[in-house]
C-alpha cells in the first residue's frame, strides 16, 4: 500500500470556509456594506448560498463592459424556501410587488416548486429579504450544504392523504432548518444576545453537509416530484383509504460533469417501508449519516449517491437503522403512472376548486397578448385559498369555493388566458433551466431557446399525428441537471455555445434514466435527428409504448426487446 493510499486527503476549501464562518456569518455583513463594487468575496458567496444567495452578473454585457474597463454586471439571484409550494394570495402580492422594485419584474417558478428573483443589486438585498419577511417568508436553506426546499404533491385539497403528506413535507423542512441565527442578524436586524447560551448546529454540525441535500416526497400513481431524483425521498403508501406509511428512497441525484466519468447521474435506491410517524427519526438519521461519512475532499464526489455507491445500500440501511432506532420493513408495492400536473379546473374532495395553469419554463411576466403576471396579481386580490406551485414549474390556484371560480375564470377571459391549456402533450412535459445570460454555470442557453425548439418538434409530432401524446422533454444549459434532463425523455444538456449532449430513452414515469445517445449535437442537428425516429414512433409503436420506451427498445439498440406488448410501469415488491 502506497503512502498516497494511506494518507487523508486535505478537506475541500469549502470545508474550512464553513468552519471559519462563525456558523454562516463569515464577512457578509461588512461586504454588503461596501460601496465600491457590486459584488463580494468569493468565500462570502460561498456562505451566502446557505441565506439562499447566488452572486451572478448579466453575461450578455461581459464583453461590452470589459471593454470599457468596468465590472461585470453584478446581480443576485433569491430562492425562496416554499415547502411544498404553497404561498397564500398576500405572500404573492408582496413577492410580485417586490420583484417590480428590487429585481427584474418577472417572477420565475422553480422545478423544485419555488420562485426565483433575478437581478437583485447588493443594495437590494435587504429590502427584498425584509419584504419577504412581513409576510413569513424566508430564503434560510433554500440553496448551500444543507437541505434545501422540500418537495411535495400540490394541491392537498384533492384528498386527506394529501394533506398529510403536505403537512410531513413542511414538518421535515421546519426540523431541518439550520439554528444559526446569521440569517436574522444580517438580513433583518436582529441582534445577537451576548451572554447566551453557546450557539451549536446539534444536526448539522459547525460544517454543516458535505454537499447539497435534497428531499421530496410522492404519492403514487403521480410521480411530479420526480422521488428517484432526490437524495431523500418518501414514496406515500395508501391502504383501505388511509396513509399506511411511506417507502423510503436515497441516494439518487442527477449533476454531473463532462467528461467526469467518475461523477453520473444516479436513481435512488429503495432502502424500506416506516410508518408515519418515523418520518422525523429516519430522515434526520439519512441526513447525519451523510454528514458524517461523505465526501468533505472532493465536493465532486460529496453527494449521497456516491456514498451509497461506495458503501453499499446494506451498510447504509444499517447505520440509519442504528441511529434512528426504527427498524424498516419490506418496501410495499406501489406504481407510477404519470408525471405530468392537472391543467383546468379540478374538483376536490373538500368541495372546493383547483385550476390548473401551465406556465412555460415557470416564468411569470406581462408580454404582449399574453400579461400573466397582471392576471395573476388581479386574482391573488380576490383568491381566497391559495397558490400552490408545481415541481413541472406550473401553477395550481387552489382551494377556488363555486362562488368566486367564476370571478377567477373572468379574470383570465378577460386578459385573453382563458383556454390556454390546450396545449400540446409535449409542451405540456418541458422542462427548462434559467441558463443564461444569468446562470455562471451555464455553457449553452436553455430557457431561452425553449420556444423556439418546442415549436420545431411540434411541427412534427402533428404532422405524425401525436400532438397530444405526453413525451417529456427537458433542457439544461449545463450538466449540474436543474431541470432533471437525464429523466427525460428527450433530454439536451449544454455542453458549449449551442451544443447539446442528447441523451434518449428514459422511462416517462421517472423510473430509468436516458442513455447518452449522442454527446454533442445543436439544437437544429437534434430535431434532425430525432425527426425519423418521432415518424417510426408514430407508426411502429407497440400498444400503449411509450416514446422512451420506443426509443430504447430501437433507436438505442435496434434489437427489439423480449418484453410484453404493452410494456408495464415497474413497481415495487
Amino acid at each position: 500500500m502506497t503512502n498516497e493510499s494511506v494518507t487523508p486527503r486535505p478537506p475541500s476549501a469549502n470545508e474550512g470556509i464553513k468552519a471559519a464562518s462563525h456558523f454562516l456569518r463569515g464577512t457578509l455583513v461588512r461586504d454588503v456594506a461596501d460601496p465600491t463594487t457590486g459584488a463580494i468575496s468569493e468565500d462570502n458567496n460561498q456562505l451566502a448560498k446557505f441565506h439562499g444567495l447566488y452572486l451572478q452578473d448579466d453575461r450578455d454585457q461581459r464583453i461590452a463592459l470589459k471593454r470599457a474597463g468596468q465590472e461585470k454586471a453584478f446581480a443576485f439571484m433569491l430562492r425562496v424556501r416554499l415547502p411544498g409550494g404553497r404561498c397564500t394570495p398576500r405572500q404573492w402580492l408582496v413577492l410580485d410587488r417586490l420583484a417590480d422594485q428590487v429585481a427584474s419584474p418577472s417572477l420565475r417558478l422553480t422545478t423544485r416548486q419555488t420562485f426565483q428573483f433575478h437581478g437583485v443589486l447588493k443594495a437590494s438585498l435587504r429590502p427584498l429579504i425584509q419584504g419577504m419577511h412581513t409576510v413569513l417568508l424566508d430564503s434560510i436553506a433554500a440553496c448551500g450544504d444543507v437541505n434545501r426546499n422540500v418537495m411535495a404533491p400540490p394541491n392537498p385539497e384533492r384528498s386527506p392523504v394529501l394533506q398529510q403528506v403536505y403537512d410531513q413535507a413542511r414538518a421535515w423542512s421546519d426540523y431541518a432548518l439550520p439554528k444559526s441565527r446569521a440569517y436574522h442578524e444580517i438580513w433583518l436586524g436582529d441582534e445577537l444576545v451576548a451572554g447566551g447560551e453557546p450557539e451549536s448546529e446539534p444536526m448539522y454540525g459547525a460544517t454543516y453537509l458535505p454537499r447539497k441535500f435534497k428531499t421530496g416526497f410522492a404519492l403514487p400513481p403521480s410521480n411530479d416530484v420526480d422521488i428517484f431524483s432526490q437524495d431523500l425521498g418518501f414514496i406515500a403508501i395508501v391502504e383501505d383509504g388511509r396513509l399506511a406509511g411511506y417507502n423510503v428512497t436515497v441516494g439518487g441525484g442527477l449533476s454531473m460533469s463532462h467528461g467526469n466519468e467518475k461523477t453520473y447521474p444516479r436513481l435512488a435506491d429503495l432502502l424500506g417501508f416506516i410508518p408515519p410517524s418515523d418520518v422525523i427519526a429516519v430522515a434526520e438519521a439519512v441526513l447525519t449519516t451523510q454528514r458524517d461519512f461523505g465526501d468533505r475532499t472532493d465536493r465532486k464526489h460529496a453527494r449521497l449517491k456516491y456514498t451509497i455507491a461506495d458503501r453499499g445500500l446494506t451498510w447504509f440501511r444499517g447505520e440509519v437503522e442504528r441511529r434512528s432506532g426504527v427498524r424498516l420493513s419490506g418496501v410495499r408495492r406501489f406504481e407510477f403512472t404519470t408525471i405530468e400536473d392537472p391543467h383546468g379546473w379540478q374538483l376536490c374532495a373538500d368541495g372546493t376548486w383547483f385550476y390548473g395553469l401551465h406556465l412555460l419554463s415557470g416564468r411569470i411576466k406581462d408580454a404582449p397578448g399574453w400579461p400573466m403576471k397582471t392576471a395573476l396579481r388581479e386574482i391573488a386580490e380576490i383568491h381566497e385559498g391559495d397558490f400552490r406551485l408545481t415541481p413541472s414549474q406550473n401553477l395550481s390556484l387552489s382551494g377556488v369555493s363555486d362562488a368566486n371560480k367564476a370571478r377567477i375564470e373572468g379574470v383570465l377571459a378577460r386578459h385573453g388566458l382563458a383556454g390556454e391549456n390546450r396545449q400540446t402533450g409535449l409542451r405540456l412535459n418541458a422542462l427548462s433551466c434559467v441558463a443564461l445570460p444569468t446562470c455562471g454555470l451555464a455553457l449553452a442557453e436553455s430557457e431561452r431557446v425553449l420556444p423556439e425548439l418546442l415549436a420545431k418538434f411540434e411541427t412534427l409530432l402533428e404532422a405524425a399525428g401525436l400532438r397530444d401524446d405526453a413525451i417529456s422533454l427537458r433542457i439544461t444549459g449545463c450538466p449540474n441537471g436543474c431541470a432533471r434532463p437525464y429523466l427525460g425523455e428527450i433530454g439536451l444538456v449544454g455542453r458549449a455555445p449551442n451544443k447539446y449532449a442528447l441523451y434518449l430513452g428514459a422511462d416517462y414515469n421517472g423510473l430509468r434514466l436516458g442513455r447518452l445517445h449522442v454527446p454533442s449535437v445543436s439544437l437544429d442537428e437534434a430535431v434532425a435527428l430525432l425527426t425519423p425516429v418521432i415518424r417510426r414512433y408514430a407508426v411502429e409503436r407497440w400498444a400503449g409504448e411509450r416514446f422512451g420506451d420506443f426509443c430504447l427498445r430501437t433507436v438505442l439498440t435496434e434489437k427489439p426487446a423480449a418484453v410484453p406488448a404493452t410494456p408495464p410501469t415497474p413497481v415495487a415488491t
